[in-house]
Formats: C-alpha cells, structure tokens, sequence
C-alpha cells in the first residue's frame, strides 16, 4: 500500500509537469485571443507591477533629485570660488597696470635725470596719523642715501631724506609741518623770480611760496621748480604751478599757492637723488643767497 501512494504521487507530478509544459506551449503560441486565465493572471501581475513599480520610480527620483541638488551645489560652490577668484585677479590686474604705468613714467624720468643718480625706492610704511608728513622707503645706507636728499616722484618732488638706516629711510613730505622743511625755489618767468616752499595749506592742498618780491610779475600756471641755491635740492625739480598770489600784510612780499606736481597721498614708487652733496648752508645763508641772485 506505501508503495502503491508512492507511485500515485510520482504520477501526479509527471501529470502536472505535462499540464504545466502543454500550457507553457500553448501560451507561446502567436493567437489573437488569449484565454480568460491568461487574463486574469496578466491584470493581477500588471496590477502589482504597477503598485511596485510607482513607488519605486517615486524614490528613485527622490535620490536623482538628491544628487542633482548635491551636484548643483557643489558646481555653485565652484563657481563662486571662481568668482573670488577673478575678483581677485581683477584687482591684481588693476594694480599691476598702475605700478606698470608708474614704474614707466619712472624710467622715463629717470633718463632725463643727467645731474644726479637716482635710486628708485618702494613705499614700506606710512604712518595713518602723520599720512601728510612722513613715509618709509626700502632703500638705506647701504644703497649710499643720505639725509637731506631729495626724493621724487615721476611727477615732481615729494619731499626729501630725514634720516637713514642701514637698509631704510624716512622721508619728510613738503607738506609736513615743520619750521626747518624749507625749499630754495624759482618761479619759469621771462625773469627768475625766487622763493621758498615753507608750509602746506591743508584745506586748499597747497604749498606756500614765500619771500617773493611784491614787484615780481607772477601770473597763474606758471611753473615752480627747485632753484637749486643752499646745495640740498638739484637744480629744475618739478615742484608744481602757481594758482593763486596772495601778499602779505605788509606789502613787502607775496606768496603764492602752489598746486603740487606729485600727489602726497598715494605714494608708492619714488626715486632718491643720490649725488655728491655739497656743504648744506644755514637756513639764513640760504635767504643771504636767494637775496644775492636776485640782486643779480
């Protein structure tokens, strides 16, 4: 009996195994109608398929729509650093033209200097408290400045050497305030008119030119340079032009606000005349020589 629900069994199986291939086959087979099972097994798969299949494309979405923001932030974050970048570059850009333009008018200045050696110097320290007074150059002793040289500008002088270190030195601006920082100058006329640089009008930005005769034909934008007289300045430093005379209380001289040449301001790039200095006079023997050249 055990045997005979053991062969039954393995019957069966055959007989499903034959059922299922004979549908397998039949199924394949290119027909234009399908039969109700085929049916209802396809809508119950299609059904779930679609259940599945709709969330899935919902989180598949969720996560590109996830990298796509990861992406696009990291390419914004590119683009700003770019963005620093060229700000950067664009302000390199507008300072190397400056100090381009600079260092070339310097050099052209530099070939029209015949009577002294000029030492080009770079602006390493300003003081914000003293900005119209006093600035430090890179270049010393060691490169043979002295004090009391001139230093200049492409545009004309600045001010000149006040003391030295071995490797650096400090410049006094012509519009500092002190008593002591006076400049020999003449005024390009059809006749030499003399005067000193002593004091800066602050409001106005303006030198003051001193000591000229209340006689002396003076017209505006006539040019001021240095004299060269008292053996501190070379002779023909550009120092500015004339804008307006005004005389003193007394009638006896005038003095004349001069517009600077160089801007006392923004200063980088300045040149040192470095020559054989002769013996500087008093300031009284300076006025004494003033006096005997215009005499002459």
């Amino acid at each position: 009996m055990p045997q005979f629900f053991t062969n039954k069994r393995l019957i069966i199986l055959l007989g499903s195994i034959i059922i299922l291939v004979a549908l397998i086959g039949f199924s394949l087979r290119d027909r234009a109608n399908i039969t109700w099972p085929e049916k209802f097994v396809k809508d119950v798969t299609g059904f779930g398929q679609n259940i599945v299949s709709k969330p899935a494309g919902a989180v598949e979405q969720f996560f590109d729509d996830i990298r796509r923001l990861r992406n696009t932030y990291e390419e914004n974050e590119k683009l700003r650093t770019h963005l620093d970048e060229l700000a950067q570059l664009e302000s390199d850009v507008t300072r190397l033209k400056k100090d381009n333009a600079e260092l070339r008018k310097v050099l052209e200045k530099e070939e029209s200097l015949a009577d002294y050696e000029p030492v080009q110097a770079t602006v390493i320290a300003r003081n914000p408290d003293r900005w119209y007074e006093l600035i430090t150059i890179d270049q010393g002793e060691s490169s043979g400045i002295e004090p009391d040289m001139a230093v200049i500008t492409a545009s004309g002088l600045v001010g000149k050497v006040k003391s030295t270190s071995k490797f650096t030195s400090t410049v006094q601006l012509l519009s500092a305030h002190d008593p002591q920082n006076r400049v020999s100058a003449i005024i390009q006329a059809d006749a030499a008119i003399y005067g000193l640089i002593e004091g800066y009008d602050e409001e106005k930005k303006m030198l003051k030119m001193t000591k000229i005769p209340s006689d002396s034909n003076v017209a505006k934008g006539q040019t001021v340079t240095t004299s060269g007289l008292g053996g501190v300045f070379p002779k023909g430093l550009v120092i500015g032009k004339v804008t307006e005379l005004v005389p003193d209380e007394f009638g006896l001289t005038q003095t004349a606000l001069v517009e600077p040449a160089a801007s006392f301001y923004d200063l980088e790039h300045v040149m040192v005349s470095k020559r054989a200095m002769t013996k500087v006079l008093p300031e009284e023997d300076r006025q004494q020589v003033v006096i005997e050249e215009e005499a002459l």
